[in-house]
């Protein structure tokens, strides 16, 4: 199993992408979580602005759907996503996950 991020600047767009990773079984779950202020450097600058955080949990299989639903319906030049492999779990939770994502 994983858990991945990645990183919108609208509510509407992160909650869209939330709702069809959900809907098309990539995922079994996606927070959406607000961020006060994010810094980064982009083209040469430090910027800042205020983003919404995407916590999708997810089967490992299912991680190069998340990339290619990511990649097409990101607003995002270069969108992120990281994906780190959970260690543990309660089997109960894992299973769940992987009977939402078949």
């Amino acid at each position: 199993m994983f858990v991945a991020f990645s990183t919108f600047e609208k509510k509407d767009d992160a909650e869209r992408m939330a709702k069809h990773l959900v809907e098309k079984h990539v995922a079994a779950c996606v927070n959406v979580i607000r961020i006060e202020k994010s810094f980064y450097r982009w083209k040469g600058k430090v910027e800042e602005s205020g983003e919404y955080l995407l916590v999708i949990k997810l089967p490992k299989k299912n991680f190069g759907r998340l990339e290619a639903a990511i990649k097409a319906g990101h607003p995002y030049e270069i969108p992120e996503l990281i994906a780190m492999k959970v260690e543990k779990s309660s089997s109960s939770y894992f299973n769940w996950v992987k009977r939402c994502c078949p």
